[in-house]
Parts: C-alpha cells; structure tokens; sequence
C-alpha cells in the first residue's frame, strides 16, 4: 500500500510535481546507497534476525510518522523527505540481514524452494495491497495507506523476535575495513556477480523512475487516478506470484542465463504506458514484467546462496545492493525534469531502451551463460 500511498500524497494531498514526487522518492534511495554497506558488516556480526526487529521498530516509526502528518493534515513536503530518508536508513539494515538468514534456516537442497516460497508470501501481499491501497486511497486519503504500512512493520517485528538462529563461524579480531575488504574480494572474484550487479545499476534506475514516478502521473492523467494504477500493479504483484509457483517447481540448471533473459520483460510495459495504451493492455505486460523479475529474483537468490560462503553472505548482498541501486537515486532525481522537458512519452521509450540495453551484453558473459546450479 505505501508507494501508492506515498505517490499520491505528493501528487494530490500536497500539489507537488512529478519532480517533487522524484525528491521524496530519492530521499528514500540515497540513505540506502549510504549506509548499505554499513548494514551488511552489521548482519555479519550480529544475530541476523535482531538486526531485522531493529530494522522493522525503525521503519514502523517513520511511516507512522508520515502517516499521522497526513492524516492530521498538517504534512510539509521538507518533513515527508525526512522521514522517507530515515526509512531509507532502516531498509539499509534490513535488507543485508533478511538475505543472509535464508541459508541459515532451511537445508541446502531445499534453498531455491525456500526462496520461492518466501517471495510467494511476499507478493501475495503486494498483490493485495497495491489492490486495496489503490482503493482505499481512492475511498479515504494517502495517510491511512501509509498507517497501515507502519503497523505491518511493528507486527513483523514481533514475529522475528523469537527466531533462533545456528551461530555462523566468524574470524574474530577483524576490524570494519578489513571485514568490508574481504566482502569486496569475494564480490569482485566472480565474474557472473558482478556483471549482473552492473546490469542492474542501470535496469533498477530505468525501471524504479518510470515506475515509480512516471506510472503514478500518467495514470493520474490518462486513467482516472489511484484505482487503475493500483490494479496495474496488482496485476504486476499476480505476475510474481505465477513466477514463484513456477520457480517452486522447476529446476533450471542454468539459472543465471535463465535470470538474465528473464530480465528482457521489464522493457514492454514501460513503452506501453507512453502513449499510454489501454489500461488493461499495460496491465497485462505489467504482469508478464512481474513473473519475469521473480524467476531473476529466485535464480539469483539460490545462485548467491549456494555459491557465497555463509559468512561473508550479508556482505556480499550488501555489495550487490549497492551496486544494484547506485543509480536509482540519479533515475529518481532526474525523471521528472526529464520528463517535463521531452514529454514523459519519450521518457518511458528512453527508460525501456536502457532496460534491453543494460540486460543483452550478460548474455555474453560465460560464466553466466555455463554456471551450473550445485
């Protein structure tokens, strides 16, 4: 619910612009660019799943905060771009930590279906919630979107506390330079990692701005608001979940040439919000782009955790994220003005070239085209 409820805040709650929209979106992005890296030493040092509740009390007061601004009708566009920054912060800590658990709690030959399954539960929410949150944004206002949201952190906070994890074996004595040196070495020495995270600096920026921003502006144009955007990206959430219950099944033995052509589907339904098509046809790529990105996402998971040492695991995932989302602040900042100087038609079309741009030169890349899974 929150990202259509925080898009339509600025949009229509504050009056703001679609490069304003980009600012609070960025706010977000740049801490997790910041201190990404910070989160990862965090979740190889300590208890992952403490790191998690930390995360999840964090994030649970920001939103809250954003909610009670808006929903007192008092919310300034300087306070909301503080608080999405902090949540941005907390987010950092999270992401490391939830990564480098999987491996903790489920047999090695069981990873790829423990993935799938946990990514299933996670899009069956967004399902339900980009569809509830269009309407009740529709119904009510953005504030209680985001409440909503605020109270799903303090509940998964709860959930996590009584997690009890194996101990990983760590080196002791090593300082925070030498344990983020040792992440970089086990990053940069595999081919297929890091030209994938290359890939993505680029697909992530392309797809997160027009996404983001552009989706939201030309649905509050050409289609009438919240209700349609939020089924558009409900379609997209029914797309993940039809990846997911695939990806439970198969066992592709390429997985990463699998994950890279995968990532090919993301272009479509950009192009098709330029002119924009009609609703139901940009919600139907919009689904394809959502299977697509899960079958990446479970593939590249289950290739991390079968191929990266359990203890440098948070590390690397920090490395991965970093590299994945460096430019989306830079995609965030700079697709409004882009957009209102050469029309957000052309934008869209420029966003979805980058995307088939960025994914066809892995396809040259051997290791990712002859990794085995183990």
């Amino acid at each position: 619910m929150a990202p259509i409820g925080l898009a339509f805040a600025v949009l229509e709650t504050l009056d703001g612009s679609k490069t304003e929209l980009g600012v609070v979106l960025l706010a977000r992005a740049a801490p997790q660019v910041a201190f990404i890296l910070i989160g990862g030493v965090v979740a190889d040092r300590l208890p992952r799943h403490a790191v998690m509740v930390g995360a999840n009390l964090l994030s649970m007061l920001t939103q809250g905060g954003v909610a009670a601004l808006l929903l007192v009708g008092h919310a300034r566009l300087w306070e909301i771009v503080v608080l999405s920054a902090v949540n941005g912060t907390s987010a950092s800590l999270f992401f490391p930590a939830s990564q480098g658990i999987v491996p903790q709690t489920v047999p090695p030959e069981l990873i790829q279906q423990a993935n799938a399954l946990l990514r299933l539960a996670l899009n069956s929410a967004n399902v339900l919630g980009a569809a509830a949150g269009g309407a009740l944004v529709a119904a009510t206002s953005p504030g209680w979107a985001i409440a909503i949201d605020a109270a799903s952190f303090g509940v998964a906070a709860l959930l996590t506390v009584p997690i009890a994890l194996p101990e990983i074996v760590r080196e002791t004595g090593m300082s925070f330079v030498q344990e983020l040196a040792e992440g970089w070495d086990a990053f940069r020495s595999r081919t297929w990692l890091w030209s994938i995270v290359l890939q993505f600096s680029v697909l992530n920026a392309a797809f997160a701005a027009a996404e983001q921003v552009l989706g939201p502006a030309q649905a509050s144009a050409h289609y009438g608001g919240s209700k349609l955007w939020g089924a558009i990206l409900a379609f997209q959430g029914a797309g993940l979940i039809a990846g997911g219950v695939v990806m439970l099944r198969a066992r592709p033995a390429r997985m990463l040439l699998l994950a890279t052509f995968s990532c090919l589907l993301l272009a479509p339904p950009l192009a098709l919000l330029g002119p924009p098509a009609h609703w139901l046809v940009v919600a139907g790529a919009a689904f394809a782009a959502g299977a697509g990105l899960e079958v990446f996402a479970v593939c590249w998971d289950t290739t991390m955790q079968e191929q990266v040492p359990g203890q440098m695991l948070s590390r690397v995932y920090a490395y991965d994220a970093l590299g994945s989302i460096c430019l989306v602040p830079v995609g965030l900042a700079a697709v409004g003005p882009l957009a209102d100087a050469i029309g957000a038609q052309a934008t869209l079309y420029g966003a979805a070239a980058l995307i088939v741009a960025a994914t066809l030169p892995v396809l040259g890349v051997r290791e990712v085209r002859e990794l085995r899974r183990r």
